[in-house]
């Protein structure tokens, strides 16, 4: 309760100054600032272990040297990525090279329901703002920060592009009602979920969530792989690919655990292109 009312609002007020900052700073001064910050800190904490283990064991080819230059770049992104939060609205206008624009606007046209999905990879926040750019407004899926004011202030920055879901059971209701009605989800599909299927990923088993599968097949809907490539400073490429074939055995179980995977090898080629733009500071296998 004491954190709830006292150290909550803190929180928020803090956070709500920094990005005061962030805002009245022009773009690639803030994304600088954010990306010197985590680069001269990220490094030096101990869940910067984790990544290093996980690089050594996704990408073994990597020697020490190049783990630790990925391990930097991984916080100096991270920290862009925070200082481009107040600027999305203005990147998405004039920064982001799009590749692949007929699958966005085949997706606009069909009348039909759809899902999008990508990665934490290079600036994630700027794909829904290009696919409504384009016409294409995507019910987003994400973690609710657990400081309600916190969480608050960053639906209000990022609802403008999307609207965003939470993750429950009360926001897979929400799933299933915008893909009802016609909608396009946007999903972030490479964190681990303890209760999902195992699949693949780097040649190591992962619990993966099977949501996106499952829902694609109910709905035989579009699946468009879509990645935010970070190509210079505050500067991007958003390359969206043609949907996946949807695998039809009849064996719903099997069906959905072979788009997991298809999925999963398409994260796995855009990681290993551009290693130090994903997040590797979390737990994603089991080991």
């Amino acid at each position: 309760m004491l954190r709830r009312w006292l150290l909550h609002p803190v929180e928020a007020l803090a956070l709500s100054l920094v990005l005061l900052l962030l805002r009245v700073l022009p773009l690639d001064w803030a994304s600088g600032l954010g990306g010197a910050v985590a680069r001269a800190i990220g490094p030096r904490l101990p869940v910067s272990d984790q990544a290093r283990q996980n690089l050594r064991r996704a990408l073994p080819a990597l020697d020490a040297a190049a783990v630790e230059r990925v391990v930097r770049g991984v916080w100096d992104n991270l920290g862009r990525v925070v200082g481009e939060y107040p600027h999305l609205r203005r990147i998405g206008a004039t920064r982001v090279e799009l590749i692949g624009i007929e699958h966005f606007q085949a997706l606009r046209d069909d009348g039909a329901p759809g899902i999008c999905f990508t990665g934490h990879i290079g600036n994630w926040e700027l794909l829904p703002v290009m696919a409504a750019r384009h016409g294409v407004r995507l019910s987003t899926v994400y973690r609710a920060a657990n400081n309600r004011y916190v969480d608050r202030l960053l639906r209000i920055l990022r609802s403008d592009a999307a609207e965003l879901i939470p993750k429950g059971s009360a926001g897979a209701r929400q799933m299933i009602a915008a893909l009802g009605r016609g909608g396009h989800l946007g999903m972030l599909v490479d964190q681990k979920m303890n209760d999902g299927i195992e699949a693949g990923f780097f040649g190591r088993p992962a619990m993966t969530a099977p949501a996106l599968a499952q829902l694609a097949l109910k709905y035989d809907c579009p699946v468009l792989p879509a990645r935010v490539e970070r190509i210079g400073g505050a500067r991007f490429r958003v390359i969206v690919e043609p949907p996946l074939a949807l695998a039809r055995s009849g064996d719903r179980a099997a069906d959905t655990r072979a788009l997991t995977e298809t999925v999963n090898r398409h994260l796995e080629r855009w990681i290993a292109d551009k290693p130090e733009q994903w997040l590797w500071l979390h737990r994603r296998w089991p080991d």
